[in-house]
C-alpha cells in the first residue's frame, strides 16, 4: 500500500528526490549563515533539511498537513528543530514574516500567483530560487522579440531581474510530472520602479491581448474605448482643477498619443519595459488611465 504521505497529487505537488537538484537549487540561493530563509512547498523537506544547514532560520509554508508533519518530523531532537517554522495553509493567503531569500518547489497551480506575491511583499527580500513548470519559467525569463515575451514576462521584469538557473528532468521527481521543470532566479530591483502596477498591467493586457497585432488594432478591440472613457471620467472628477479639452474624444485622444510617440504600428512582442513605461507615461500626460 502506498505511503500517504507520498500521495501528492490532491495538491499538485511532486517530491524532489535527487540529491544533486536539491544540492544545485539551495548553492543558487547563495546563502548567508544570517540569513531567513522562506520556503513554498517543502513537501517531505528534502530541500527543507538542506536549507537549514546553511541559514539561521527557515519558515515553510506547506498546504498538506501530512507533508507538515513530515517535514517536522525530520527535524525533531536535532540541533535544527529550533531554527525551523511550519506554517500549514494557502501560500497566497499566509502571514508572511520577514525573509532574506525565497526557496520554492511551486505547486503549479499558484505559480503565477505566488511571484506577484513576492514581488509585492515589503521589505523586499534578496533573492528567490524558484522552481515552475518549464514553459512558465521560460516565459518569466523571455526576453523582447521571442516567441515567449508575454504580459507576464514584461509584468515580472518591470520589478525583478530574471535568469534561468537550470532545467530539472522529470525523473527528478516522485511522482513524475506529465510536463519538465525549470528554476529560476528572480531579484527584486532596489528601489522598486515609481510605476502603479495596475497601471501598467492595464496597458500590458491590452497591447498583449494579441501580441503580433499593432498597437492601435489591439486600442480598436471591443471594450477598450469604453474603459477608457469611464476610467477619464473617473479621473477627471478626482482632479477637479483638471481641465478635459471638450470636443476631443477617447478615440482621437488615444491616436494622438500613439502618433506622438512613434508606437501606432508598433507591436508588444517586439516592445521592450521602456517602450511600454514610455508609452504609459504618456497616456497619462493626457489623463488616460488603465486601472
Amino acid at each position: 500500500m502506498t505511503n500517504p504521505i507520498f500521495n501528492t497529487q490532491r495538491f499538485g505537488q511532486h517530491i524532489l528526490k535527487t540529491p544533486q537538484t536539491v544540492q544545485r537549487i539551495v548553492e543558487a540561493a547563495n546563502l548567508k549563515p544570517t540569513d531567513k530563509v522562506l520556503e513554498v512547498g517543502p513537501g517531505t523537506g528534502n530541500l527543507t533539511v538542506r536549507i537549514l544547514d546553511k541559514a539561521k532560520h527557515v519558515t515553510a509554508v506547506e498546504m498538506d498537513p501530512r507533508m507538515a508533519a513530515e517535514v517536522i518530523k525530520r527535524v525533531q531532537g536535532t540541533p535544527d528543530q529550533r531554527k525551523l517554522e511550519v506554517i500549514i495553509g494557502d501560500f497566497v493567503k499566509a502571514d508572511l514574516p520577514y525573509f532574506d531569500a525565497c526557496i520554492s518547489n511551486t505547486p503549479y497551480q499558484i505559480s503565477s500567483p505566488l511571484v506577484f506575491r513576492l514581488l509585492s511583499h515589503r521589505p523586499l527580500f534578496r533573492v528567490a530560487i524558484l522552481m515552475f513548470q518549464r514553459e512558465f519559467a521560460m516565459r518569466l525569463v523571455a526576453r523582447p522579440g521571442t516567441g515567449l515575451w508575454s504580459r507576464l514576462s514584461a509584468n515580472v521584469q518591470l520589478y525583478a531581474k530574471v535568469d534561468n538557473v537550470m532545467h530539472v528532468s522529470r525523473n527528478d521527481f516522485r511522482p513524475p510530472p506529465q510536463v519538465e521543470s525549470s528554476v529560476i532566479r528572480m531579484v527584486p530591483i532596489d528601489p522598486p520602479p515609481p510605476v502603479k502596477f495596475e497601471e501598467f498591467d492595464g496597458l500590458n493586457r491590452i497591447i498583449f491581448s494579441r501580441p503580433n497585432k499593432t498597437v492601435r488594432a489591439n486600442f480598436q478591440a471591443k471594450g477598450v474605448m469604453k474603459m477608457l472613457e469611464h476610467n477619464h471620467r473617473t479621473w477627471l472628477a478626482a482632479h477637479e482643477e483638471m481641465q478635459d479639452d471638450a470636443g476631443i474624444t477617447i478615440h482621437q485622444r488615444v491616436d494622438q498619443v500613439l502618433e506622438q510617440t512613434g508606437y501606432t504600428e508598433s507591436r508588444a512582442a517586439k516592445m521592450d519595459i521602456d517602450d511600454i513605461l514610455k508609452l504609459l507615461v504618456a497616456f497619462h500626460e493626457v489623463g488616460l488611465h488603465f486601472s
